[in-house]
C-alpha cells in the first residue's frame, strides 16, 4: 500500500513539472542560472579617480608626510572622501624643440644639454620617451626604464630642423602617455612656443593633451630669447679691406659742391662704401615676428600648464634652461597620486564631461598644487576603472 502511493506520489509531481515547463516555453520565458560568487564579482568594479598632487611645506620645499587626512578634495563643489595617497613611478614623455629658423636662440646643443639634465635626475623605475619636433615630428626612444639607453638617443639622434610644428609635438605626447598608467603622466616641453600649426590643429592637440590626465613641465626659451631681443636691430660687422682708407679719402676728395651735404658723386668714394655699421629691415622683421609668435605661445602654454598642474619656467639664460630641467625632474618625483571614489558614479555620466577639481591643504604650513579637472572619460579606461570586488 505504502508503494502505490509513493508511485502515485512521484506521478502527480512529474506531471506538474511537465506541465509548468510547458507553460514556460509558450510564454517565451527562460530560466536563468544562478550565478556563481566569481562571475558576481566580474562585473563589479570599484570606480576610482588618480590625480596626482604636489605637496610643499612653508618654505618651498617637498613636504615627505602627506597623509591623507591631510587633503581635501572637491569635485564639482562636493567633498570627496580621500581613500589613498601614495607615491608611484612616472611616465615622462620629453618633448623637445630643435626649429632653429624662426627663432635662432633655440639650439639643439642647448636643447640636448637641458634634455640630459632632466633625464639624470629622474628616479629609478620612472619610465621615459623622447620625441624631438621641428616642421616635423620624431620619436627618438620609446618607452624605457633604462635612463643611460634615453640619455643615448638624446645624444645621438637630437639634431637641428626647420619649422615648429608644436601641436603635432603635443598629439604624439598624447598618444604615448596613453599607453601608460593613468595617476603620474607627464610631459616635460623645451621650447620657445612658436607654432607654426593652425589654431584647430592646436585646440585638438590641447584637448587630447587634457583628456590623457597629463601634467604639462614647459622649460622655455623666451626668456633668452628677450635678453637677445634687447639688443640693436642694427650690427656692426668686421671692417672690409680698405674701409679706414676710404672714411681718410671721404673728408678731402670726391665731394661735389653742387650737391646736398652727404651725397657724393662717381669717383674715389663710390655710394656703396662701407661705413661699418649695417642696418638689415629683414632681419628685424623676423625678430618683431618671433617676438609676436613667442609671446602669444607663452600664454597658451602658460595656460595650459596651470589646466594640467604643471608649472612654465622662463629661465633668463642657458644655465638656468639646464637648472630648471633639472629641478622639473626632481618635482616629478616628488608628487604624490591622490584616489577617491567619487560620490557621482563615473559609470552614469558622459564620457566627454568635465569635472572640476579643487585640492586644498588641512594641515597648516602645507602647500598644494594639482590639476584643475578631468575627463571622465579617461577614468573609465579599463586600467583606470578599478579593481575587482573580492
Amino acid at each position: 500500500m505504502f508503494l502505490r502511493r509513493l508511485r502515485y506520489l512521484f506521478a502527480t509531481m512529474s506531471v506538474v513539472i511537465l506541465c509548468a515547463a510547458a507553460a514556460l516555453g509558450q510564454s517565451g520565458v527562460r530560466v536563468r542560472p544562478t550565478p556563481t560568487p566569481e562571475e558576481e564579482a566580474e562585473s563589479i568594479f570599484v570606480e576610482e579617480v588618480r590625480l596626482p598632487v604636489f605637496a610643499y611645506n612653508e618654505k618651498g620645499l617637498f613636504d615627505p608626510g602627506l597623509d591623507v587626512d591631510d587633503v581635501l578634495v572637491v569635485e564639482d563643489g562636493v567633498p570627496q572622501q580621500v581613500k589613498s595617497v601614495r607615491r608611484t613611478p612616472a611616465s615622462v614623455v620629453l618633448v623637445l624643440g630643435t626649429g632653429w629658423d624662426l627663432d635662432p636662440i633655440v639650439r639643439a646643443n642647448t636643447t640636448r644639454d637641458v634634455a640630459l639634465s632632466i633625464i639624470q635626475n629622474l628616479r629609478d623605475g620612472d619610465r621615459l620617451a623622447v620625441v624631438q619636433f621641428s616642421g616635423r615630428v620624431d620619436t627618438l626612444q620609446g618607452w624605457t626604464g633604462d635612463r643611460a639607453q634615453a640619455a643615448r638617443a638624446v645624444r645621438s639622434k637630437l639634431a637641428s630642423g626647420s619649422g615648429s610644428n608644436l601641436s603635432r609635438a603635443l598629439r604624439r605626447a598624447s598618444e604615448l602617455l596613453s599607453e601608460q598608467p593613468v595617476g603620474n603622466r607627464h610631459l616635460v616641453l623645451v621650447t620657445d612656443g612658436i607654432d607654426t600649426a593652425g589654431s584647430k590643429e592646436y585646440e585638438e592637440a590641447v584637448k587630447r593633451l587634457i583628456a590623457s590626465q597629463t601634467t604639462l613641465h614647459v622649460v622655455s626659451y623666451t626668456g633668452v630669447a628677450r635678453e637677445q631681443i634687447k639688443l640693436p636691430w642694427w650690427k656692426a660687422p668686421p671692417e672690409a679691406p680698405g674701409a679706414a682708407q676710404a672714411r681718410a679719402d671721404q673728408a678731402v676728395v670726391g665731394i661735389d659742391p653742387t650737391r646736398p651735404p652727404g651725397m657724393r658723386g662717381t669717383g674715389i668714394n663710390p655710394p656703396d662704401i662701407n661705413s661699418g655699421v649695417r642696418i638689415d629691415p629683414a632681419l628685424r622683421r623676423r625678430r618683431k615676428e618671433a617676438e609676436r609668435e613667442m609671446h602669444r605661445g607663452e600664454s597658451r602654454l602658460k595656460t595650459l600648464t596651470e589646466e594640467t598642474g604643471g608649472r612654465l619656467l622662463v629661465p633668463d639664460s642657458v644655465e638656468g634652461m639646464m637648472t630648471e630641467g633639472a629641478s622639473v625632474a626632481r618635482e616629478i618625483d616628488s608628487q604624490y597620486v591622490v584616489t577617491y571614489s567619487p560620490k557621482r558614479p563615473l559609470r552614469k555620466a558622459q564620457p566627454t564631461e568635465y569635472r572640476k577639481i579643487h585640492v586644498g591643504a588641512r594641515r597648516q604650513g602645507l602647500n598644494l598644487r594639482a590639476r584643475r579637472g578631468y575627463i571622465v572619460g579617461t577614468m573609465r579606461q579599463p586600467e583606470a576603472e578599478g579593481r575587482q570586488k573580492q
